[in-house]
């Protein structure tokens, strides 16, 4: 049966989800946007902090789980500008440091909020 995880430190999510699903061995983190720990979208701020932002979220949705951002296997990155590409991969990189997990940055319309990007991700446990 899949646990739901929830972190403690997160606000409930405001739709019909979960902030992650463990399944096994294996934990699924919903796409985390670039949000405070009080659920205030931080949509102003620079790709950068967003980035920051976003990562932290998933993050803490992997400790609640039990396990860490070195055994991430998979990450998709949704941006809603590609020329934010070098900018949005150059934090990425220093969050996942030599970890380089199987990744998609994927151009979209229009985040939620009005966030320019949102990350999901699977991780082993």
């Amino acid at each position: 049966m899949p646990g739901v995880i929830q972190p403690a430190e997160s606000q409930e999510p405001r739709g019909h989800y979960s902030h992650g699903m463990r399944v096994g061995d294996l934990v699924f983190v919903s796409g985390q946007l670039p949000m405070d720990a009080a659920g205030i979208p931080q949509s102003g701020l620079p790709i950068e902090a967003q980035v920051d932002l976003a990562l932290t979220n998933l993050d803490t949705v992997l400790r609640a789980a039990g396990t860490t951002r070195d055994r991430v296997v998979k990450v998709n990155v949704y941006i809603t500008d590609i020329a934010l590409w070098d900018r949005v991969n150059s934090r990425y990189a220093l969050f996942f440091g030599t970890h380089r997990p199987a990744r998609a940055i994927i151009p979209v319309g229009p985040l939620h909020f009005g966030c320019g990007i949102e990350i999901d991700a699977v991780a082993e446990c």
